[in-house]
Formats: C-alpha cells, sequence, structure tokens
C-alpha cells in the first residue's frame, strides 16, 4: 500500500525527524513516502500560518492522489486543513491532533495535552470541541518552545519531561498527548521517564491509516467530503 505522511510546512529538518520515526513502525508491506512543502511556511504557529499552509497542502494532496497514494497523514498537531484534504482524497486522511486524542482516550480517563506555543492552545481546543472529545481532556498546556526549536535542540527533552511530571500530577492525568509533530522523537522515552501512556499521534495516524487502507475504508464521497463541484467561470 502508498501511504503518504505530509508535513505541511516547509522544514525539511522536521521531515527527517518523521521520516525516521514513521519508517521504524511502518508496515512491512507500506511504501511510505514522507513529504515537507518547500513553498509553505517555515513552522505552523497560529491562524495565519495554518492557512498559507493548507493552500500548499492542497496541491501536495492533489499530487498524491494522482500518483495513487492510498492513505496520507497530516503531520501538524493543528490538523491543518483536514476537512479539504479529506474532499481531494478517496482513501482516509488523518490529522495527527484528532488521531492522538481519539488514542488517548482510549487509554485513558483523562489526559492532558502537551504542546509547543501557548498560541496554538485555542487552535486545539477548537479542534477538541469540534470532534466531540472535550470530555475527556483535563487540560492544554504549552511548553513555550517555538516549533523549529525542537528539531535543533535536543536539551529541550529535559524541559518536556519536566513539564510532563507537573502537568500529570497538577491534572490528575493518566495519558500525555504530545501536541506537535516535533514531539515525535521523544514520546517512547518521555512513556519510559513519566510511566504513562505517551501518545504521538504521527505514530498512531500512520499506523491506522494502514489498517483503514487495508479494511478499504476512505473517505465518504456522499456528502460532507464529497469531491469539489467544478466551476465555470
Amino acid at each position: 500500500m502508498k501511504i503518504r505522511v505530509i508535513n505541511p510546512n516547509g522544514s525539511a529538518g522536521m521531515a527527517q525527524l518523521l521520516d525516521a520515526t514513521c519508517q521504524g513502525i511502518k508496515a512491512a508491506d507500506t511504501q511510505l513516502s514522507v513529504i515537507h512543502l518547500p513553498g509553505s511556511v517555515a513552522s505552523i504557529e497560529g491562524a495565519a500560518d495554518g492557512v498559507c499552509a493548507a493552500y500548499h497542502l492542497l496541491g501536495a494532496m492533489r499530487q498524491g492522489q494522482e500518483e495513487g497514494v492510498q492513505g496520507f497523514v497530516i503531520a501538524c498537531f493543528d490538523d491543518t486543513g483536514l476537512d479539504a484534504a479529506r474532499e481531494l482524497a478517496s482513501g482516509p486522511v488523518l490529522g495527527i491532533g484528532e488521531a492522538a486524542m481519539h488514542a488517548a482516550s482510549m487509554l485513558s480517563v483523562r489526559y492532558s495535552i502537551l504542546t509547543s506555543l501557548p498560541r496554538s492552545i485555542h487552535i486545539i481546543e477548537r479542534n477538541m470541541h469540534s470532534y466531540g472529545l472535550q470530555r475527556r481532556c483535563a487540560n492544554i498546556h504549552a511548553a513555550d518552545i517555538p516549533v523549529l526549536e525542537l528539531e535543533r535542540d535536543p536539551a529541550h527533552y529535559l524541559r518536556l519531561r519536566d513539564l510532563g511530571q507537573q502537568i500529570l500530577r497538577d491534572d490528575r492525568s493518566e495519558c500525555l498527548v504530545m501536541g506537535c509533530a516535533g514531539m515525535s522523537q521523544w514520546a517512547q522515552r518521555l512513556q519510559e521517564d513519566l510511566g504513562v501512556p505517551v501518545v504521538d499521534g504521527v505514530q498512531v495516524a500512520l499506523k491506522w491509516v494502514e489498517a483503514l487502507v487495508q479494511l478499504r475504508l476512505g473517505s465518504s464521497k456522499s456528502l460532507s467530503y464529497a469531491w469539489p463541484r467544478e466551476k465555470v467561470v
């Protein structure tokens, strides 16, 4: 099966980190490609960045559909352009934010989210409410670390670990969700250090997309995610 993970920002370094994570867990028969979008914003930090990235994402979706890609993962926790992307694909399209929240709700009664910057919190909150998952989330926290710094400085792991310990204690949570694709590289290490499930949406979304493709399940085209209508000007 052909699966594509799209990092919707312009960071090649981020895409390389995601590729290293995904290659280690993909199924043997998965032809996996992990791409970034060179014309997009360097990182997605806020609504304006998200709109810009979504424009470039849709071009990548059309290209992937033409190339016969059977399933897609959008590797931004804001689930940038997710609904629009589903309109352009016959196969499943999962955002890592939605995937991570669903997974955490299956693993714990209360989970907390740790994201990169405070300005991302309201976007995640809005998405969570649209998914109907707000009742299981204790709180959303920000490490106050810019997205690109996560890939450049491994020393940030210690801050994430210490914040994770404090968050789990204060929120009385049983699971921690990594609220940024740039944190994917540390999920397993954090899980070992914190002693609770640590959910990385990149890995969850990849495995679920593989399963959905294998089950021959894709985006419904009956109404909400129908193919875009052709316009005559």
